[in-house]
């Protein structure tokens, strides 16, 4: 019998399949191997259960993929910071909202452990990024603000991606009681979270939707993009699109650059330009390394 269904889980070798009725443990065919194709959680499958071990045998065409995390058919993004132990990094904060414009996904801002600063910290926030993305501030562990987030992840696909230590396993609990998914501390030493998730899973949510649970990152490389797209993966630089004096421009050094007086005017934050520039300068130092 023929069921189509979707990836929620691999591991050593094995797929489990959510068709809605049931999860099916399975064995991904072998021309898949041969093609050096590898399905990955949240593909769209069919599957053949009419033998002892059912085996999936066609996977639908994606509507994207990542390699870091390794998921496909993501509808939305939700990036998590804590605002608190760890500190913020939003150059990496900034690198996965790159990612997710670059393959055309929805995106979420979560920042977690609102409990451990000030307004003044949580408004210096809303001054980067509000007007460019949805802002949910949490305080996961008392659940404050789950009704915020719960809104966006209705009905979508959605990924947590963050670095670990932040409160993704812990959001996640909150999301789904039954789940009892491991969280880690912060290192005292390094100031950077454990890794906690072993491996990509993808859980159905009560209210609708499904969310993906991936391992979490220390860094974040962006991946091979060129220097002049770059600029159309920041909402708030790609506003600007036209208005330069040049129409290759960078908004580095120009002359009449609209994205830089844009800067100086307080209509694009500080932050998310040295963000840009520093992902600029990334890009093109791995470029020199390739020649």
């Amino acid at each position: 019998m023929i069921k189509k269904g979707t990836i929620v889980k691999g591991i050593a070798g094995f797929y489990y399949v959510d068709t809605g009725e049931q999860v099916h443990e399975c064995k991904a065919r072998g021309v898949f191997k041969n093609k050096n194709f590898k399905p990955a959680v949240g593909d769209e499958v069919d599957l053949d259960t009419s033998g002892d071990t059912a085996v999936i045998i066609k996977v639908h065409e994606r509507q994207n993929e990542f390699i870091r995390p390794p998921v496909a058919n993501v509808e939305q993004f939700v990036v998590v910071s804590a605002l608190a132990d760890p500190k913020p990094n939003l150059v990496v904060v900034d690198k996965f909202l790159a990612v997710a414009e670059m393959n055309d996904v929805e995106i979420v801002l979560c920042f977690t452990k609102k409990d451990l600063v000030t307004e003044s910290d949580i408004e210096k926030i809303r001054e980067i990024y509000e007007g460019v993305y949805p802002l949910v501030f949490l305080d996961v562990h008392s659940e404050h603000g789950m009704d915020d987030l719960i809104p966006h992840l209705k009905d979508k696909k959605s990924a947590l991606a963050g670095p670990s230590g932040v409160g993704k396993s812990t959001i996640l609990n909150a999301l789904r009681k039954d789940l009892d998914v491991e969280t880690g501390s912060v290192s005292d030493k390094t100031k950077r979270g454990k890794h906690t998730t072993r491996h990509v899973e993808l859980f159905n949510l009560d209210f609708g939707g499904m969310v993906f649970d991936t391992p979490g990152f220390t860094s974040f490389d962006v991946p091979d993009i060129d220097e002049a797209d770059l600029q159309f993966l920041f909402p708030d630089i790609d506003s600007y699109r036209g208005q330069c004096r040049f129409n290759g421009c960078r908004h580095l050094t120009e002359p009449d650059c609209a994205v830089r007086e844009a800067v100086e005017a307080g209509d694009i934050h500080e932050l998310r330009y040295k963000s840009y520039c520093s992902q600029i300068e990334e890009i093109r130092e791995r470029e020199r390394k390739k020649y």
